[in-house]
């Protein structure tokens, strides 16, 4: 039996993710927005591809939860980004309600599904997402670090003109300014980059991984980065349906790995047919640890925030 793939979400991230997956030609793809239309449009389209490129994958467009009943993974990429005038609370209500619904609604036909969350503030919505649907941590995954880490890889492969495929690193933590990419594991073809970059160049291109999506949103002006996290989504999707046993940095929930409890953090993940069947708890240096352990504070303080304005909008309605 083929597998299915559900995409929730279909603006750029969502679509072009659907486009990826559609020409990897493994899965059928149910791609699902609220407007009337676009999905369906945007799949027919993909579909109207499939002689050219040579895939006999099922691609539909939906309004409804119906046709994504029984996917093995689920993607979501909804919620909206901050807009003139909207507080920071403001958007992570709106955030927070859209992310509880469509997780609500797709666990409810897909029960045994693994679930990957794009929804931005990512680390956060992960929590959101992990208590809607109510399924093992294992099978609520969100992606953040896979970006956060080709960022640094493609930018330490510019630098030294090399290979993007020779740059071997991880970028853990928050997705956000307190991402810790890790020196320490960082190589190119082995060698480790302190002995290719000093160390003053090699924090400058940090600076600039932790500022990536900033950096793409300035030069758009509108809309935000969607090749490059639709690329790692589906690296991800790869790795879970067919069962790859990857090791990649994900948001995962963490029970006191590295001294982090009861949080999704970005870290090494073994991802394979169960979701994150396991958490590779590397060895990190003093201030890595460090660094992560603020990330962590970071995001904590973003769920925190959550749980207040839950409680004061029940307050406001009572």
């Amino acid at each position: 039996m083929r597998k299915k793939v559900t995409v929730i979400g279909a603006g750029n991230v969502g679509a072009t993710t659907a486009h990826r997956l559609a020409e990897r030609g493994y899965a059928d793809i149910v791609l699902l927005d609220i407007i009337e239309g676009m999905p369906q449009g945007k799949a027919l389209d993909l579909y109207e591809a499939s002689p050219v490129i040579g895939v006999d994958a099922k691609i539909t467009g939906t309004n409804s939860y119906g046709p994504t009943g029984n996917s093995d993974v689920v993607v979501i990429t909804s919620g909206i980004a901050r807009r003139p005038g909207m507080s920071r609370d403001d958007l992570l209500a709106t955030n927070m309600s859209i992310v509880r619904d469509v997780t609500e609604k797709a666990v409810a036909v897909s029960p045994a599904a693994t679930f990957i969350v794009v929804s931005n503030p990512l680390d956060a919505m992960c929590h959101v997402a992990y208590e809607a649907a109510r399924l093992p941590s294992s099978r609520v995954i969100g992606m953040a670090g896979i970006l956060d880490t080709a960022r640094y890889r493609s930018f330490i492969a510019e630098e030294l003109n090399v290979s993007v495929r020779d740059v071997n690193a991880y970028v853990l933590g928050g997705h956000g300014d307190t991402m810790v990419p890790l020196a320490s594991y960082t190589t190119v073809a082995g060698i480790p980059i302190e002995e290719l970059l000093p160390a003053s160049r090699l924090e400058e291109i940090i600076d600039r991984t932790r500022k990536g999506g900033a950096e793409i949103v300035g030069l758009l002006k509108t809309g935000s980065a969607f090749y490059a996290p639709s690329a790692a989504i589906v690296e991800m999707v790869d790795a879970i349906v067919l069962d790859q046993k990857r090791i990649l940095p994900c948001a995962a929930l963490l029970t006191g790995q590295f001294g982090i409890e009861d949080l999704y953090v970005g870290v090494p993940v073994k991802l394979g047919a169960d979701g994150a069947e396991q958490v590779m708890e590397i060895k990190l240096t003093p201030d890595e640890q460090e660094a992560l352990a603020a990330s962590a504070a970071a995001v904590q303080g973003l769920v925190d925030d959550m749980a207040r304005i839950t409680s004061e909008r029940a307050a406001e309605m009572s």
